[in-house]
């Protein structure tokens, strides 16, 4: 950033020198030839970083798109496949358990015939 000549406190306490008709125009012109040079600085501050800022507003928004489509995608895909195959190994099981005893039970009864 660009060096500044005055702060504001600087501004309200300048004295001009008093002349027979009032201030010196030179003095006068000096001081607000520098007060022009500041504004002209923060100006150009100013606008470099509104510029910046809007660049990386743009880049958040593109990353905040990128992280919500790659996100959805592909974390939707496993957990429902986890799911399908917890529900599947639980079904198994449940089938094992319920069935598994009616399949000994007619095995335990053909063997006796």
């Amino acid at each position: 950033m660009a060096k500044r000549n005055f702060t504001p406190k600087d501004i309200l306490q300048k004295e001009f020198k008093p002349k027979m008709r009032g201030y010196d125009p030179a003095d006068v012109d000096g001081f607000l030839d520098n007060v022009i040079k500041d504004y002209e600085s923060f100006t150009k501050d100013n606008q470099q970083l509104s510029d910046e800022n809007e660049r990386l507003r743009a880049k958040v928004d593109e990353l905040t798109k990128q992280v919500a489509v790659g996100s959805s995608t592909p974390s939707s895909q496993p957990t429902s496949t986890v799911t399908n195959m917890d529900i599947l190994k639980r079904l198994s099981n449940l089938e094992r358990h319920v069935f598994g005893a009616q399949l000994d039970n007619n095995q335990n009864e053909s063997h006796r015939l």
